[in-house]
């Protein structure tokens, strides 16, 4: 199956609105991060159509933000010679979600939820994804679900996943400190992988940036292989801090 990632990523992660501009697709992302928020180009550039996109974004109240993809190579070179610095690199990561489901969930480890629960929201925001993200997961039109994930009969973790064409991926994967280090990243994501099955998708996916070295080596031993990847580009100078 062919996949256009891309479109994975915007069914999954939305935005709060889409706006064409010249061949740039642009972003209002309301405080939900880079993804929601970056510009992307839909065709060849010229240095007018950046301005334009650049004017378009602050006006919005967003820095000047733009996502590289495979193929961007020519814009990637243009906002480099603006000053544009490189800002998260991201492996895309998928798997047939059937080859995470040849061992069982152990009991009451996990629990699916249509809505985040209160302590969901609050393991979220102690590791940096507040309102506005859950705000993103809440624009998600398709099927969805939060995981809550326990230890030692405690709340440990959470995790959003969601479904586009087929594709089911993984967002918001968060553990508590104390929990870390007991496999519940593992069970997190073979927990996602039944539900995948169950909701009809055969595809699991999930984003991770270069950086984390902890997660990337997750998704390796998981047997997960890297489909895809992009990089952001930000101007930040002369820009107060939003």
């Amino acid at each position: 199956m062919s996949v256009n990632w891309p479109d994975i990523v915007d069914g999954t992660w939305p935005a709060a609105r889409y706006e064409r501009l010249g061949p740039f697709q642009l972003r209002q992302g309301q405080g939900g991060g880079s993804r929601v928020s970056a510009a992307n180009a839909l065709g060849p550039v010229t240095e007018a159509d950046i301005d334009a996109a650049e004017a378009a974004m602050q006006a919005m109240g967003q820095k000047r933000l733009f996502c590289l993809r495979p193929g961007d190579e020519a814009l990637d070179a243009q906002l480099a010679a603006r000053g544009y610095a490189v800002l998260d690199p991201v492996n895309i990561y998928a798997c047939p979600a059937g080859h995470l489901t040849d061992k069982p969930i152990p009991r009451v480890m996990v629990f699916s939820t249509p809505e985040p629960l209160a302590i969901m929201r609050e393991i979220w925001t102690q590791g940096g994804i507040g309102p506005e993200r859950v705000a993103v997961m809440e624009r998600v039109s398709g099927p969805k679900t939060g995981l809550l994930l326990r230890h030692d009969d405690q709340p440990a973790g959470t995790v959003f996943i969601a479904i586009q064409d087929g594709v089911a991926m993984v967002h918001a994967l968060e553990v508590l400190p104390d929990h870390r280090r007991h496999g519940l990243g593992v069970w997190a994501m073979r927990a996602a992988a039944f539900w995948t099955q169950e909701n009809g998708a055969d595809t699991l996916s999930v984003i991770c940036t270069k950086a984390n070295t902890a997660a990337n080596g997750l998704y390796h031993a998981l047997g997960m292989e890297i489909v895809g990847e992009y990089h952001y580009r930000q101007l930040v100078q002369g820009e107060s801090p939003k």
